[in-house]
């Protein structure tokens, strides 16, 4: 079962707004959410008219302000929607073939052990995954991603690390970046991930070459926006 929506309360078109500004983002920051019953789709918001990647529906997001709910039968990624706990992961993705005959690893127990290792929500935890740009998002999200340049992703990291310090963490095998790197891992352990993207998302996307991806729980949010403010405008801050 998935948890409850967060107790927290956000003014996310105010938190959009400084994430855009600080980092000099290109389009918006993007709310992601799990309905684990269509009881939890806000009234009034809309399912996606046509089937496509998981990718494409963040970049709907991102860069035209979209928002909508999506199905399992909307999306056209089985590893996206496997990721997302939508489907079953697919013979030909579980056996390992699908990515040894893109040429992705020397051999299919290679891309085997990686999919072993790709995070992912329990097929059948979720109805639909809900999207919206941040500052018009009609539901609590779980998950913001953020697509942008290393200079803005470094930021982020500092960001990430403003309060309590340590050390941050990338995890990533260069495949299903937007869906397992940056949704389903950040989902599942509560803390934020940087990802260089893939094939995938940067060819169906629009992810430039010059971005990378990056998620992290909406818990994090008033935190990541009072620390976004500060470090950008820090003295040892790199201005661009």
């Amino acid at each position: 079962m998935m948890e409850a929506p967060m107790k927290i309360t956000m003014d996310y078109a105010l938190a959009s707004e400084t994430l855009k500004t600080s980092l000099k983002l290109k389009g918006s920051p993007v709310a992601v959410g799990f309905a684990t019953t269509v009881d939890e789709i806000p009234p009034g918001m809309p399912e996606i008219d046509k089937t496509i990647k998981h990718c494409m529906m963040v970049g709907l997001a991102r860069n035209e302000g979209k928002i909508f709910y999506a199905t399992a039968d909307k999306h056209e990624c089985n590893g996206g929607a496997w990721a997302l706990g939508l489907k079953d992961l697919s013979p030909t993705l579980k056996t390992g073939k699908f990515y040894f005959k893109l040429g992705k690893y020397a051999s299919t127990p290679a891309c085997k052990r990686t999919m072993n290792c790709i995070p992912h929500l329990g097929t059948g935890d979720v109805y639909a995954t809900m999207y919206a740009p941040l500052e018009k998002t009609p539901f609590t999200p779980h998950v913001i991603l953020v697509i942008t340049t290393p200079w803005s992703m470094l930021k982020l990291a500092q960001s990430s690390l403003f309060k309590l310090g340590g050390r941050a963490h990338a995890e990533f095998s260069g495949i299903q970046s937007v869906c397992s790197d940056s949704v389903a891992k950040v989902y599942l352990s509560g803390k934020p991930n940087f990802s260089l993207g893939c094939d995938g998302s940067r060819k169906f996307s629009g992810i430039n070459d010059d971005e990378m991806v990056m998620g992290f729980p909406a818990e994090m949010l008033p935190e990541m926006v009072d620390a976004v403010k500060i470090i950008t405008q820090a003295p040892g801050s790199k201005k661009i």
